[in-house]
């Protein structure tokens, strides 16, 4: 049996003892009136509660197979660091109603002077249990349970079939059920820019249309004004994401991603309710049908919606409905494309202008994969004397001789997670290195604001993207400034760090120890690179 070192042992015996009652218990958190619960939500609960006080001193849900040791480390809790107000100390006494708890807990704590008895029933923690299975009882699952493996289903070949390969979210899909209080729903794929993924269902054609202009307003309240027409939507949807939370694990684009990592997420949005990872029977039916008179209408035009045009298609499905109280159940659904609301929605967010196609052709030769979203960016600059401890590090790229005027190299600082950080300088490397650093004006197609981007130019001609600022931003502009004045002293030579440490304590300002690459370049002009 494993017991406490000597020097806990002495620390717990110079706490306070507290003249009272601990009871405490490891059970199974779930209900017994749950039918359907996932396994992988299974564990089990520890508490221990100051039955003399009433209060719950500490609470850990562990594994099954977890050994007895996990109930003396949550018992450490309660008596060093409790989860309520109250003070650090010891018990007088321990019930349990475990005779194994007890044997196991008298060897562990002999020397700390605190009886263990048994009980069979725990007041308090019973009490505490009755009511973690109320709440269980009365929760509503996300899905109704027996819909819930045929709609996860259907999910998974929506993401195999991948629409927003050949979709883009304004080309628009109409769904007419006349079911279920519903006659049509308007069909918006996500996906195509690999930053969300998914399928939008409005219930009008006008909803639609008011969210999507309020996405392409320029007001100056935009984002305030965005959560707002978001919460306006009235729509059905299937979105995909993660399933590991991890910002370490997160490399690259989720459609990189194996097919166990997806986890898919079905819920409402109305104005009235807001959103809801929720569906209730008979949005889940109205789902299914959505669902699978869609993948049948993509696998039946599949080449035709590839093709640059979007075409004007139609086709009637008879869907099978799941079987409700054994009686199988149709529904008759029209898919169709809607190639004039389309037109609509390309118009009013101007990509059906050609004045602009210049900076169209620029835009389209520029990548944005290299730089994660969440990175923090900055232009500043290098002393010498870190330059020069730098060019020591194994990540070091040199780009020429030049002179050590002024007060140091400029430097372009891209912080992000380590994993990603280790994926942008492979990336680098992969594309024969970094070459230039280069800033570029120009008017975006999509909206009156000149931009000023910040360019990354590799050895095989490649350009990525790794900031986009307003051009009359006066942060950016005195920024900019001296960007220019550090170029001209050190004759056009300027660099690059890739630095770990974005949600430590040194975000926004890595530390030597965060620097995992410099990589030097040349400060080229859009003339030089042959944007102009």
């Amino acid at each position: 049996m494993t017991s406490f070192n000597r020097s806990t042992s002495r620390r717990l015996q110079k706490l306070t003892r507290i003249p009272s009652v601990w009871e405490g218990d490891r059970r199974p958190l779930s209900s017994p009136h749950a039918q359907l619960t996932d396994p992988e939500t299974k564990g089990e609960c520890i508490l221990w509660v100051d039955a003399s006080e009433g209060i719950v001193r500490a609470m850990d849900m562990v594994d099954p197979s977890t050994g007895p040791e996990a109930i003396v480390r949550t018992l450490m809790q309660a008596i060093e660091h409790p989860q309520t107000p109250a003070k650090p100390g010891k018990p007088q006494r321990i019930v349990v109603r475990d005779r194994e708890i007890q044997f196991y807990l008298r060897g562990v704590l002999q020397d700390l002077d605190i009886a263990i008895d048994y009980f069979p029933e725990l007041p308090l923690i019973d009490e505490l249990f009755r009511s973690f299975a109320e709440v269980i009882d009365n929760q509503i699952p996300d899905l109704p349970p027996k819909y819930a493996k045929l709609l996860h289903d259907k999910a998974f070949e929506v993401w195999q079939a991948a629409p927003w390969e050949f979709l883009e979210e304004q080309q628009i899909l109409s769904i007419e059920i006349n079911k279920w209080d519903v006659e049509k729903l308007y069909a918006s794929v996500m996906g195509m820019l690999g930053i969300e993924y998914g399928i939008l269902f409005y219930r009008s054609e006008d909803s639609l249309k008011r969210f999507r202009a309020a996405v392409l307003s320029d007001e100056e309240n935009l984002n305030q004004d965005l959560e707002e027409a978001f919460l306006k939507q009235d729509c059905l949807f299937l979105t995909f994401d993660s399933s590991n939370d991890s910002e370490d694990d997160d490399l690259g684009n989720l459609a990189d991603m194996p097919l166990s990592e997806i986890q898919p997420t079905f819920g409402n949005i109305h104005p009235l309710e807001g959103l809801r990872s929720v569906l209730y029977e008979e949005e889940a039916l109205l789902t299914f049908a959505a669902l699978e008179s869609l993948l049948r209408f993509l696998r039946d035009h599949h080449r035709q919606l590839y093709d640059e045009d979007f075409p004007p298609l139609s086709r009637r499905y008879r869907i099978s409905l799941p079987e409700l109280d054994q009686n199988r159940q149709y529904v008759s659904v029209t898919v169709s494309t809607m190639t004039e609301l389309t037109a609509e929605l390309e118009e009013l967010a101007g990509l059906d202008d050609d004045d602009d196609d210049d900076d169209d052709s620029i835009f389209q030769a520029i990548r944005d994969d290299l730089i994660p979203e969440d990175a923090f960016m900055s232009l500043g600059v290098l002393s010498w004397e870190t330059l020069n401890y730098l060019r020591q590090g194994d990540n070091y790229q040199a780009a020429g001789e030049f002179a050590q005027i002024g007060d140091g190299l400029p430097i372009i600082i891209i912080q992000t997670s380590r994993p990603k950080a280790k994926a942008i300088i492979e990336n680098i490397q992969e594309n024969g290195g970094l070459n230039a650093i280069c800033f570029h004006n120009i008017a975006d197609p999509f909206d009156d604001d000149d931009y000023d981007l910040g360019l990354l130019q590799t050895h095989n001609h490649e350009l990525f993207l790794f900031g986009q600022f307003l051009d009359d931003d006066p942060v950016h502009i005195e920024a900019r400034k001296k960007w220019h004045q550090r170029c001209q002293n050190t004759n056009g030579y300027c660099g690059l760090i890739i630095a770990k440490g974005l949600t430590g304590a040194s975000r926004g300002n890595p530390q030597l120890k965060d620097m995992m690459a410099l990589l030097e370049a040349h400060s080229l002009s859009p003339e030089e690179l042959s944007l102009k």
